[in-house]
């Protein structure tokens, strides 16, 4: 409510009310007041303009990381393939023991670890494992490198344990299946008694079962040729006739390794 000054010597203020004062001036209606005060330039309030959000800097592109070959990976490793490694290690031992020690000692070390077809009647748990213990030709022939790269490759796929298996089939069928007919011939007259006690021993036959298994979880434009030259330098062998029951054993070992790929497949996956 608006106040009126009133009193001597204060003329009073007109009532903003529309009636004509007294010396016919019309009063301005306090709404129509409202209305011009409104249309009057307003007081301009500072605006704080939004923070304009800094322009993202564009993202530096990672250096592609540089990759070395990784060769150590074809070597066996205590942690990555420790089946390999520890058999490696006493492969070595061995081998360092019949290149040093006596050459009758070693001849008679050999065939006490040879699974002939006598041995293989009496004690044939215990020469199959000896035998495998023993690189024929030493740790410089060709089934010595192939045992170290193909089983820490087979190893690395499928596990130690399976890896494992795997070399002992190869060992032990081959083994079986060189030296039972062996024993037949001898029983039905075919071959001479000296035959039932033929030197045989080392990882020969597990290396060519080996081989065979790995060539499966291999590529083709790798499994064929590696499958090509191995069978091709055994046969090769085989025709030499230098040794004819042993290059047939590894020509039974690597059909072994083969025949494999469906199970060793399964556990590639599985591992």
């Amino acid at each position: 409510m608006e106040r009126i000054a009133t009193g001597p010597g204060v003329a009073a203020s007109p009532p903003l009310t529309g009636a004509p004062l007294p010396d016919g001036t019309a009063v301005v209606p306090a709404s129509a007041l409202a209305d011009l005060l409104d249309g009057m330039p307003r007081q301009r309030h500072a605006t704080v303009p939004a923070a304009v959000p800094a322009p993202a800097s564009a993202p530096v592109p990672a250096r592609p990381a540089v990759r070395f070959p990784r060769v150590w990976r074809l070597l066996p490793s205590p942690a990555g393939t420790p089946f390999t490694f520890v058999y490696t290690a006493v492969l070595a031992v061995t081998s360092v023991v019949a290149a040093l020690a006596d050459p009758g000692l070693v001849h008679a070390l050999y065939q006490d670890s040879s699974t002939d077809v006598t041995h293989l009647v009496r004690t044939p748990v215990l020469v199959l494992l000896a035998s495998a213990l023993w690189i024929a030709g030493g740790v410089l022939s060709p089934y010595a490198v192939a045992f170290v790269l193909v089983l820490t490759a087979l190893e690395r796929r499928i596990g130690g344990a399976r890896a494992a298996c795997v070399f002992l089939a190869g060992h032990v069928l081959a083994t079986l299946a060189t030296e039972v007919p062996v024993g037949l011939a001898v029983l039905f007259g075919h071959l001479p008694a000296t035959s039932l006690h033929r030197l045989d021993y080392g990882i020969s036959f597990g290396v060519a079962a080996s081989i065979g298994a790995l060539a499966g979880l291999l590529r083709p434009w790798l499994r064929w040729p590696l499958l090509a030259l191995t069978a091709g330098a055994l046969l090769n062998d085989l025709i030499a006739f230098l040794d004819p029951m042993t290059n047939w054993g590894h020509l039974i070992a690597l059909a072994i390794g083969v025949s494999g790929w469906p199970l060793v497949r399964r556990w590639s996956r599985a591992a």
